[in-house]
């Protein structure tokens, strides 16, 4: 049941969108390609179990490892505002 001007069923397309959105981007960050044989940060060697693993890595444990803090640090923010937000 909407109220107002929104349609029935606009929380469930926000929260599809937010959901797809979240998607699309976790696969835009997936290795594509060969892998390297030396990281991209710190020129160490990749392990070759590591590059069997995942196709098309381009980063050490280590250094993956500090990607992956970085990039969930600056995650979480909502790009679509609260509802109460949009109503004022």
């Amino acid at each position: 049941m909407a109220g107002g001007w929104s349609k029935d069923g606009a929380v469930q397309d926000q929260i599809d969108a937010s959901v797809d959105d979240a998607v699309r981007q976790a696969r835009e960050r997936l290795p594509r390609g060969t892998s390297a044989s030396h990281c991209d940060e710190c020129e160490k060697q990749i392990p070759e179990r590591r590059r069997m693993a995942v196709s098309g890595v381009r980063l050490c444990l280590a250094c993956q490892e500090e990607a992956d803090e970085h990039n969930a640090a600056a995650a979480g923010f909502n790009r679509r505002g609260s509802k109460d937000s949009q109503l004022r």
